[in-house]
Order: C-alpha cells, then sequence, then structure tokens
C-alpha cells in the first residue's frame, strides 16, 4: 500500500517523495488544500514551472475521452530536456484508465501528479494507486486546530513576524474549511502587522477578516438553522460585495464537517452539552449551533457534506455568476432542510 497518512503528509512535503514514484495522487474534502499541494508537486518536479513544455496541465475529462493522452505525455522527451512533469486537473468523468495505462509504462521519467477530488476508499483512481507500488496517493481533510495553528505560525514567521497564543487561538477558531481561503487570511494578517514583530489580538480584531468572520458565519449559522429568509438575504450581501462563491462553499463546508464529528462524539448527548465541547466556538454561537445540533441527524449531515463537497468543486471549474449560482442555490437548499427538520 502506498497511501500516505494525513500526519505525515507535510514531512513529505517537505523533504519531497521518492524519486522512482510516478504518480502522485492528490485528493480529499478541503479543494483549497488540493490545489497547493497539487501545485506544489508539479511545480517541484520542474525546474521552470513557467515552461508549458516541462509542466503540460491536462483536463481529467481530456483523458476521460483519450486515456492514451496521458502515456503520450509522459513518454515525451522535452525540447530542450530537463525535468518534465503532467499535471491533471479534477474532472467529472472517470480518467481511472488513463492513470493505470501511465503506472504500467516503465522508463518514462516524467512525474505525474493528480488533483482529484474527495474519493471514497473504493473510486477506482484511488485504489490504482494506492496499490501501485510507483504511486502515492495522499489525502488532504480540513485543517484541525493543531494543523492550522502550524500554518499560521509558519505562514507569519516567514515575514518576520510572531503571533501571541490568544491571538493565534482567536485567528484559527474564524478560519474556514479551505486552505487557500485560510492563507489568504493569514497572508492578509501579514501585511497589516508588517515590521512590528509580534501579532496580537488587537491586529486579528482589526483585519475584520471577511472570509471567516462573524457576518460569513452568520449567514452559515441562518443556512443550518433554517432560517430561510436571513439566508438569502445574507448571502445576496456577499455576493454584492463580490466574496468568492467556492470560499463561502469551502466555509459551510468546515462547518459541516464539525458539526458531524461533533453528532458522533456526542452521541446520547443534548445539544448543550455536545456545543460544550466544541473548541473555539464563540459564546455568542452558542445557542444557535444548539438549534443546528438538534435538527441535524449524522446521515443529514453526510448528505449535506457531499452536496457541498460537491457545489465547492462546480463552483471553482464554473467562476463568475454561475459559481453564485450553485452556491445560493445550495445555501438556500439547506436552509429549507434544516427549517423542514424544526
Amino acid at each position: 500500500m502506498t497511501a500516505v497518512k494525513a500526519g505525515e503528509v507535510e514531512g513529505l512535503l517537505r523533504r519531497g517523495p521518492d524519486p522512482r514514484i510516478a504518480v502522485i495522487l492528490v485528493y480529499g474534502p478541503d479543494t483549497g488544500l488540493v490545489a497547493e499541494r497539487a501545485r506544489l508537486l508539479a511545480e517541484k518536479a520542474v525546474d521552470d514551472p513557467a515552461d508549458p513544455f516541462a509542466l503540460v496541465k491536462l483536463d481529467g475529462d481530456v483523458l476521460a475521452s483519450d486515456p492514451g493522452r496521458l502515456v503520450d505525455e509522459a513518454g515525451t522527451v522535452g525540447l530542450f530536456g530537463g525535468k518534465r512533469a503532467v499535471w491533471v486537473r479534477p474532472g467529472s468523468r472517470n480518467y481511472a484508465p488513463a492513470v493505470d495505462a501511465a503506472l504500467k509504462q516503465e522508463g518514462a521519467d516524467t512525474r505525474i501528479v493528480v488533483e482529484a477530488g474527495d474519493l471514497a476508499k473504493s473510486a477506482p483512481l484511488r485504489v490504482i494507486c494506492e496499490r501501485s507500488p510507483r504511486a502515492l496517493a495522499i489525502p488532504c481533510y480540513p485543517d484541525d486546530a493543531g494543523t492550522l495553528a502550524d500554518l499560521i505560525e509558519r505562514t507569519l514567521r516567514a515575514d518576520g513576524l510572531r503571533i501571541t497564543r490568544e491571538a493565534r487561538d482567536l485567528l484559527a477558531s474564524g478560519l474556514g474549511g479551505d486552505r487557500r481561503a485560510s492563507l489568504g487570511e493569514i497572508e492578509k494578517l501579514a501585511l497589516y502587522a508588517r515590521g512590528q514583530g509580534e501579532v496580537g489580538i488587537d491586529d486579528v480584531e482589526a483585519i475584520g477578516s471577511d472570509v471567516s468572520g462573524s457576518m460569513l458565519n452568520a449567514l452559515i449559522d441562518a443556512a443550518f438553522a433554517g432560517r430561510i429568509a436571513e439566508t438569502e438575504r445574507s448571502y445576496r450581501r456577499f455576493q454584492i460585495e463580490g466574496m468568492d462563491a467556492s470560499v463561502m462553499l469551502g466555509s459551510a463546508l468546515r462547518h459541516a464537517l464539525t458539526l458531524l464529528a461533533t453528532r458522533l462524539d456526542g452521541d446520547g448527548k443534548s445539544p448543550a452539552a455536545m456545543v460544550a465541547g466544541w473548541r473555539g466556538l464563540h459564546f455568542r454561537r452558542q445557542r444557535i449551533v444548539e438549534t443546528q445540533l438538534a435538527r441535524w441527524s449524522p446521515a443529514s449531515l453526510r448528505r449535506a457534506v457531499t452536496l457541498l463537497q460537491e457545489a465547492v468543486l462546480a463552483a471553482r471549474r464554473a467562476g463568475g455568476a454561475f459559481s453564485h449560482a450553485v452556491a445560493a442555490d445550495l445555501f438556500l437548499r439547506l436552509a429549507s432542510e434544516a427549517a423542514r427538520r424544526g
């Protein structure tokens, strides 16, 4: 088996994968983290990531129509020599046969990085890569408290900043489930605090995070509590202000995953007791989260997580007005379902 455990991923990224590995599959529910790691692995595999002959980008749906294309690209020698890589972007169709054929092709030096969505253990693409000694399967799950704390400290340290524990915990409690959005917020804080040495609570509060602040929490809380009119009104405001639809969906996905974990861990407990164990939850949100835990069962939350995962990917691929149509529809569906359960 060549599946990488979630706790081993950061170490693998720092030291780099074994050069004998031909295919690296990056997958999971955190689409921002999947995209970030896939990009990092693809760009590190070549000398010049800006050279389109060295780093070839292919859409998964293209490979589904032409499975032999990946083998051809992997076997191509660069025009001016040097290392080559193929970065396969997410697709809606099954392109596992193309990856399987590439793994069976011996002698090619090209690194293939496959960026995928949240794959079940039985998904063909995941099964092929986990069983092959020439492939790695790297999971990307939403950052937990420890990972977020490390991400905050590492990112700020790169700008010559340190952060107090209280400020770090406050920032981490508001970050969303999408790594790309989280990095954007940390970088915004770094820009605000540049040159002052240490970041405190006042700095975190001063940047007024649009992505993960109280207003976005209000939208998510309204949807999961069944407040349809409030959900529609809040979403329209974010759309007018230019908020990225995939970021909003990513934050809702993280919340749904946390609700699910809380419901499973608190089996048999009252909503109030479950909320008491929710680390980082602001006291002003406790009552409405109790309502959410009372209305959503583990089974219904699993369905919500699946819908959100699909919507995040669809919004990222579509962009523009269509991505907001996808997101707005799903937020209202969640609100309607919660209202029905109330």
